[in-house]
């Protein structure tokens, strides 16, 4: 037993007590810098997630109370809040002893996690009778959300490459175009599934039919983004295995998965609870489905949600949606919109021309998708009410728009500056989204008894 004077031992608990957040592995060759040993990872994890739940249970709540904004808008404004734009400009010691980038491989992976289960449990209540309905409309509204964007991209983008900055040197024209394309034709297929369950859409067929068009619009994007990848040098296969991969899942899962699935709906309904044998082969599925997306370069969320679609309807979505949803949307999905945050920085677009630029690309992203998405919808035979509802929702770009503008910042297709506008421009097309859809659309049918109430989603 060591011996020590009370002040010694008092400096030692003091000194402890103020480092434990530093890294406590091996030194380093210099003999000085130590790595982060595994209890440093869960240390940091456990903290990152009371804060992370914290800022966005206030942050959503102000945004709900003050703004009328749902919780899901006011998480993703936290997550940025909690990154280097804020959080870091003016604590940048303490956010960085509290996310450091060595823990950033750990927070994505929870995040990726948070997000596809989230997308598992809207693929539950997704109505294939309302899409059998709006069959015609959804396709319009597809077709107009991916055409637009990528014909706005061809005017735009020859003049963005004249722009210091904004692509990588040496990009083509070709390339350039087809990413940008896919960045304006995002619809936020996460953000869009959450506004829709706040707003008590989820049953409705204007929100089947904008979740249809918006999971189309997103699948496409991701797509045109292996392509520019396989062009910009990641090879041909990239592109082939994960359009192929995508569309062969999504058929097996839909022909074959349907039916092994439907013992499980008919044993919960015979023993009137969900019991944990059959939570565990849920659960083995979702993680299966989400490899898979993952492993061809599609997106974990669209194997989550397309498994979630096949799962037998009744007891069994019941079940899940009281037994997983709760602790899907308080603890794992706030993950996926602070790691994109932690990514995000609002300082780099800093002088009129830029501003100017960052407001063209928000003019032109409105166009592609809330203009374009109305008029898709009124010639398909929808009452102009309606059109402008999808139109509004359609418009919402959300952090799938940030997850693949990282991918393009990593991969060496933009610059910092063109990050940071479509950054902005995500952020303000999502804040857009619930009020301009409750003035053109929720509010009056809230009043006729089309839909209820909103939801208090900030308890």
């Amino acid at each position: 037993m060591i011996d020590l004077a009370p002040a010694d031992l008092l400096q030692s608990a003091i000194h402890e007590i103020t480092n434990i957040l530093s890294p406590h592995g091996a030194v380093g060759a210099d003999g000085v810098t130590r790595g982060y040993a595994p209890g440093d990872f869960s240390t940091h994890f456990f903290l990152q997630l009371a804060v992370i739940i914290v800022t966005c249970r206030v942050v959503g709540w102000l945004g709900q109370k003050f703004l009328g904004q749902p919780q899901v808008v006011g998480e993703m404004i936290a997550g940025v809040i909690l990154g280097p734009s804020l959080f870091g400009l003016f604590l940048p010691e303490i956010q960085g002893a509290i996310f450091p980038k060595e823990m950033k491989n750990v927070l994505y992976t929870g995040a990726q996690f948070g997000v596809g289960l989230y997308m598992f449990m809207v693929g539950t209540t997704f109505r294939a009778d309302h899409f059998a309905q709006k069959g015609k409309s959804a396709m319009f509204v597809s077709l107009a959300g991916i055409t637009a964007p990528f014909l706005l991209a061809i005017l735009m983008t020859p003049w963005l490459m004249t722009v210091p900055g904004l692509f990588a040197e040496g990009i083509s024209r070709f390339n350039a175009t087809l990413f940008m394309g896919a960045c304006i034709a995002l619809t936020a297929f996460p953000m869009l599934a959450r506004i829709i369950n706040e707003r008590g859409l989820s049953n409705s067929s204007l929100g089947t039919l904008s979740l249809t068009a918006g999971a189309f619009d997103d699948a496409v994007s991701w797509c045109v983004l292996a392509i520019v990848l396989a062009t910009f040098g990641a090879g041909p296969g990239v592109a082939v295995v994960a359009i192929a991969g995508g569309i062969g899942f999504a058929l097996l899962v839909v022909f074959v998965g349907r039916r092994l699935l439907a013992p499980l709906g008919r044993m919960v309904e015979k023993q009137g609870e969900m019991s944990h044998s059959v939570l565990a082969i849920v659960m083995i599925c979702f993680f299966l489905a989400a490899f898979v997306m993952d492993a061809v370069g599609i997106h974990a969320i669209f194997g989550g949600f397309i498994l979630g679609t096949a799962i037998p309807r009744g007891k069994l979505c019941a079940e899940l949606k009281k037994k997983v949803e709760p602790f899907a949307v308080i603890v794992l999905l706030p993950m996926f919109f602070t790691f994109s945050g932690l990514n995000t920085r609002m300082d780099m677009v800093n002088s009129v021309p830029m501003l100017l630029v960052a407001g063209a690309i928000l003019i032109a992203s409105v166009l592609a998708k809330f203009a374009a998405c109305w008029g898709a919808a009124r010639l398909s035979g929808e009452d102009n009410r309606t059109a402008l509802g999808i139109g509004a929702l359609m418009n919402s770009r959300g952090l799938m728009e940030l997850i693949i503008i990282n991918i393009g910042l990593q991969k060496g297709i933009i610059g910092l500056p063109l990050f940071a506008m479509l950054v902005m421009m995500a952020i303000i097309t999502t804040v857009m989204a619930s009020p301009v859809f409750e003035w053109v659309y929720g509010r009056k049918a809230r009043e006729s008894g089309e839909l209820g109430a909103v939801p208090d989603t900030a308890s």
